[in-house]
């Protein structure tokens, strides 16, 4: 018995962005390691990647994801 049903069809009004393919989708097409999602609309799945590198350089640059005295040079 699987733990969780493959779903092959989308539902309308859930968008995804194809990390693969480049491209929003309606509803899940791709696998899900290949796409970011869902989202409310396409113009929110289409701006996927921007989202992505902003979230990232939050975390980059949060004090709170860093130990004090840790650098690359000195990672003990």
């Amino acid at each position: 018995m699987a733990l969780f049903k493959k779903r092959t069809v989308g539902k309308p009004g859930e968008w995804y962005y194809c990390l693969e393919h480049k491209k929003v989708e309606e509803g899940p097409e791709c696998p899900a390691k290949n796409r970011f999602g869902p989202y409310a609309s396409r113009e929110e799945a289409s701006h996927a990647m921007d989202t992505a590198r902003e979230r990232n350089l939050e975390w980059e640059t949060d004090p709170r994801w860093h130990d004090k005295g840790r650098t690359e040079e000195n990672p003990d």
